[in-house]
């Protein structure tokens, strides 16, 4: 009884720190290799009568002659999944929320879940006016009843992640939609149903307004979708360069439940780099890898506080990012604390941030073993880390609020 009990709160520990889409990405994932009868029900984040009802094939009539606000504030709903503590996508959503509020909209928050023992709304709302990852939003929060829909006077509504854009597209206002597009969801899921369901959500005809470049171009290429994109930046309140000594340290972006985030690529780059530099300390951050076998020795600070990073990362030479679709948020941050990101190369991460102090590496795990030593042992290091840091003093959050709420509005007046 002791042991259920046991998972029961550790289960209920991880969805307020995860959030719930989150939480079940990572529970499917794992029930699918236990031969354990499943409903196809019990293995979606969409609600399978949503993803059944919706034809994208033929008209819509709730798509039809969208609303147009002419000027003044726009009511806009936002359907997301139930926020984590810890969710990085959610924490940025809200941000956006937050610039659409101080702007003069009125935004309300509809949270979608297909599980019968969802996060209560309460505590929901009692951790994210705990919480100094989430800013303090006027947005009513409220859970999205399909037989009810979102209010009558809302005129612009964001799906905020695929299982959400079924019920954007469902709901009977004529309210125009929109999607708050912050990776390539299709890529989360080996080839099958999901990867399909997320793929076609591009195809609603939705107004994408998407995190950085490289999600515009692409879906705007390979879905016809109309898309605008917003800068990634940094919260210098909250990355900053501190130490100006030399460092003797790296941090490595460990992820071993987030399949995007490459973690075996990256335990495999280390293990050459401590080889390389037996004497440098290797810093895991990210997840708790205690039941992984990391074959070096390191720091295991499993997942930190916002306030507790910039410590961290100002004493490390250079950070470890890998993304294998959008980009992560990490690079700048690493930037503005004086440490050299060493981020794997491609168009999911050039064409999100042109910093020419981001060190672009194939992903190969010798190659970035030495990227990370040349960074560490660079006779110029302290200096080096004054510049790069500089690299992103201009580089702000609000900038990109402008640029969303730019294309909301534009879109919005028709």
């Amino acid at each position: 009884m002791a042991k259920i009990f046991n998972a029961v709160g550790r289960s209920a520990r991880l969805i307020a720190d995860e959030g719930f889409k989150t939480y079940l990405g990572r529970v499917f994932a794992k029930a699918s290799t236990v031969l354990i009868p499943q409903s196809p029900a019990s293995q979606m984040l969409v609600d399978l009568g949503d993803a059944a009802e919706l034809d994208w094939t033929l008209p819509a009539p709730q798509l039809e002659n969208p609303i147009v606000v002419a000027d003044g504030p726009i009511n806009i709903a936002w359907i997301m999944s139930p926020p984590g503590r810890e969710s990085g996508g959610h924490q940025n959503l809200f941000r956006f929320i937050d610039f659409a509020e101080k702007a003069g909209h009125k935004c309300t928050v509809y949270l979608y879940t297909t599980s019968d023992f969802g996060p209560n709304l309460r505590d929901t709302k009692a951790m994210l006016n705990q919480s100094d990852a989430y800013p303090n939003v006027k947005a009513d929060i409220k859970l999205y009843d399909r037989k009810v829909g979102v209010d009558a006077d809302t005129q612009a509504l964001f799906a905020t992640g695929w299982e959400t854009a079924y019920p954007a597209y469902l709901d009977k206002t004529h309210a125009r939609r929109f999607y708050f597009v912050q990776d390539f969801e299709p890529s989360f899921y080996e080839l099958g149903s999901q990867a399909i369901l997320a793929e076609n959500t591009y195809r609603f005809g939705f107004h994408g307004i998407t995190a950085g470049g490289w999600l515009s171009h692409k879906l705007s290429t390979e879905f016809g979708m109309t898309c605008d994109s917003f800068d990634f930046a940094v919260n210098k309140d909250n990355y900053s360069l501190t130490n100006t000594e030399r460092r003797n340290e790296v941090f490595f972006y460990a992820r071993p439940v987030t399949a995007r985030r490459a973690f075996e690529l990256g335990i495999m780059a280390l293990a050459d780099f401590h080889k390389l530099n037996p004497d440098v300390t290797i810093n895991l951050a990210g997840w708790d890898v205690s039941n992984w076998d990391i074959p070096f020795p390191h720091k295991n600070l499993s997942s930190l506080k916002l306030s507790e990073l910039n410590t961290v990362y100002n004493r490390c030479a250079a950070g470890l990012v890998l993304s294998l679709t959008n980009m992560s948020l990490l690079p700048l941050e690493l930037l503005s604390s004086g440490v050299v990101p060493v981020v794997n190369d491609g168009p999911n991460n050039r064409m999100v941030s042109d910093n020419p102090y981001l060190d672009y590496c194939e992903p190969v795990p010798g190659a970035l073993a030495r990227r990370l030593s040349d960074a560490v042992n660079r006779p110029d290091a302290p200096e080096y880390a004054k510049i790069i840091s500089a690299s992103v003093a201009d580089v702000n959050w609000e900038d990109s609020g402008v640029q969303f709420n730019t294309a909301l509005e534009k879109a919005m007046r028709g």
